[in-house]
């Protein structure tokens, strides 16, 4: 099931990435600030939501599979990672941020790769933090994306490094959470 329609959704997140990268490399004669970085938003919305619906049409239409289950995480991945670097390079969140939020994802995949190579991927399964984790990400970023006022109430880049610093902090509690889950399998294994 390497091509279907949930998966296809799951790959346009990562061709997704180099389009939003690119988008801040026009030139100021095609697109000026504020528009690039509306049309960056809209993007990574949009992309972003790709995660729920494949999800939902690969359990509605049955075609989940052990491929689409691996290329998910990996997608979302690259996308966040990927769009906490852009906002680093255009000076809206921090690297301290981004050095904690991509070590937790690398630190986590390597341990649920591990814990699943000796058959205890139960342990590190996802929980409600990381899932809190997620939220906070998933509305900082196009938030730190923006850039602006929205609607001329919301400061969205208050808001969004407020929420990005949230993220980092739930990234931690998730990465400390997931540890002591594994920790007996890796005490166990230690012997």
């Amino acid at each position: 099931m390497f091509l279907t329609i949930p998966t296809i959704m799951t790959w346009t997140r990562i061709f997704a990435i180099p389009l939003i990268v690119g988008v801040f490399y026009l030139p100021d004669s095609l697109a000026l600030p504020a528009e690039k970085n509306l049309i960056a938003t809209v993007m990574f919305v949009v992309f972003a939501a790709t995660d729920w619906l494949d999800g939902y049409l690969a359990r509605k239409l049955n075609q989940t599979s052990s491929f689409g289950a691996f290329l998910d995480p990996v997608a979302d991945k690259f996308l966040v990672c990927a769009c906490v670097l852009v906002l680093v390079h255009l000076q809206r969140a921090d690297v301290f941020v981004a050095l904690i939020i991509i070590g937790r994802e690398i630190a986590i995949s390597a341990l649920r790769e591990w814990m699943a190579q000796i058959g205890a991927s139960k342990s590190v399964a996802v929980h409600m933090i990381g899932k809190l984790k997620t939220v906070a990400q998933m509305v900082a970023i196009p938030f730190l994306l923006f850039d602006g006022p929205l609607f001329g109430l919301l400061d969205t880049r208050v808001f969004g490094v407020w929420l990005i610093w949230a993220a980092a902090v739930l990234t931690i509690w998730s990465m400390v959470y997931y540890l002591q889950k594994a920790l007996p399998e890796i005490r166990a294994r230690a012997r």
